[in-house]
C-alpha cells in the first residue's frame, strides 16, 4: 500500500470509527452524563500518557488553560447532548441532527472570527439543510425532541470547533485535547457531587466498561491522534469532505447493529440525503470559488 493510499484508508477508518460513537452510547446502559464522565475521564488519561511519551509541554500559562478548560466545558456538554439524542430517538436520527454541524460552522464563523465573511452559497445551502430537517419532522415527529437536541449538539459542536481553531495555531493539539477532556470531567464530577452526593456517582457493568474504554480510548484519544497524523499530509478539503460522511457511516452501522429499530420511513432518508448534499457541497462550492478567484484552494 502507498503512503497516499494507506492516508486515505486511515482517513476513511477514524471517520468510521467517530460514526460508531452513536452507536455505543446506545450500547452503554448507564446516564449520558455518566457516559460523558467516564468517556473524559479515560480520554483525560490516554491524552496525559500520550503528551508524556511524546515529551509535549504541559505549562502553557494559566491563563490559556483558563480558556481551553472553558471550550472544555463546551465539549463535555455536547457530548451530552449528544448521547441523549440517541437515547431519546435513535442514533440515526442523532447522527442526522449532528450533521448540520458544518452548516452552523459556516454560519458562526463570520460572526465569532474577525475578517471572515458570510459567502453567498452559505445561506442557500442552509436553505437546503433546513428543508431536510423539516421533512424529518414531518415523518419522524415522535423522535422530535431526539432530533432537537441532536442539533443543539451539533451547534455546540460548531462553537468549540470554531474557538479550537484559534488555540492550535499556539499550542500543541493533544495539550489542548488533554486541558479539554480533564476540565470536562472535573466539571462533571463536581455537577454528580453537588447534586446527588458520592451515591451520584453510577459505577459501569463490565460490558459498560469495555465500551467505555473502546468510546474513550478508540473513539476519542486514537482517533484524534490518527487525525492528526493525516491532516500533515492530505489537504484541509480532503479531510473535510471525508469527514462529512460521519453521518452516513454511523446511519450504516446503526442499522447493521439494531436492525429494525434504527429503520425509518423513506422521508426520513430523503432528508437526511438534502442534509448531507449540503454538507458535502459547501467545501466543494468554496474550493470552486476560490479557483475562480485565483486563490489556492488547499489553503
Amino acid at each position: 500500500m502507498s503512503p497516499t493510499a494507506k492516508d486515505y484508508f486511515e482517513l476513511h477508518f477514524t471517520v468510521l470509527i467517530w460514526g460508531f460513537t452513536a452507536v455505543l452510547g446506545l450500547l452503554i446502559t448507564i446516564p449520558a452524563v455518566d457516559v460523558v464522565f467516564y468517556r473524559t475521564l479515560i480520554a483525560a488519561i490516554g491524552l496525559a500518557i500520550l503528551v508524556l511519551l511524546r515529551r509535549g509541554k504541559f505549562n502553557i500559562g494559566p491563563g490559556e488553560i483558563l480558556k481551553i478548560a472553558g471550550t472544555g466545558l463546551l465539549i463535555g456538554l455536547h457530548w451530552i447532548c449528544f448521547f441523549e439524542s440517541a437515547r431519546l430517538s435513535t442514533a440515526s436520527v442523532s447522527l442526522a441532527g449532528m450533521a448540520t454541524t458544518s452548516l452552523w460552522t459556516s454560519l458562526l464563523e463570520p460572526l465569532m472570527v474577525k475578517g471572515k465573511r458570510l459567502h453567498w452559497f452559505e445561506p442557500m445551502l442552509g436553505i437546503v439543510a433546513l428543508v431536510g430537517i423539516i421533512i424529518i419532522f414531518n415523518v419522524e415527529f415522535q423522535y422530535l425532541w431526539g432530533m432537537m437536541v441532536g442539533i443543539a449538539a451539533a451547534l455546540l459542536s460548531a462553537i468549540f470547533t470554531i474557538i479550537n481553531s484559534r488555540f492550535t495555531i499556539k499550542h500543541d493539539h493533544f495539550v489542548i485535547n488533554y486541558y479539554e477532556m480533564l476540565s470536562a470531567f472535573i466539571a462533571i464530577l463536581l455537577f454528580i457531587l453537588v447534586t446527588s452526593g458520592f451515591e451520584g456517582i453510577v459505577i459501569p457493568g463490565k460490558e459498560d466498561f469495555l465500551w467505555l474504554l473502546i468510546l474513550g480510548l478508540v473513539c476519542t484519544v486514537y482517533a484524534y491522534s490518527i487525525s492528526i497524523k493525516i491532516m500533515r499530509r492530505l489537504t484541509p478539503f480532503t479531510v473535510n469532505l471525508t469527514v462529512n460522511l460521519e453521518p452516513v457511516y454511523g446511519i450504516v452501522l446503526a442499522i447493521l447493529v439494531f436492525g429494525e429499530s434504527e429503520e425509518m420511513n423513506p422521508g426520513f432518508y430523503w432528508g437526511t440525503s438534502l442534509i448531507l448534499l449540503s454538507v458535502v457541497l459547501y467545501p466543494v462550492i468554496k474550493r470552486y470559488e476560490k479557483r475562480r478567484q485565483g486563490v489556492n484552494p488547499v489553503a
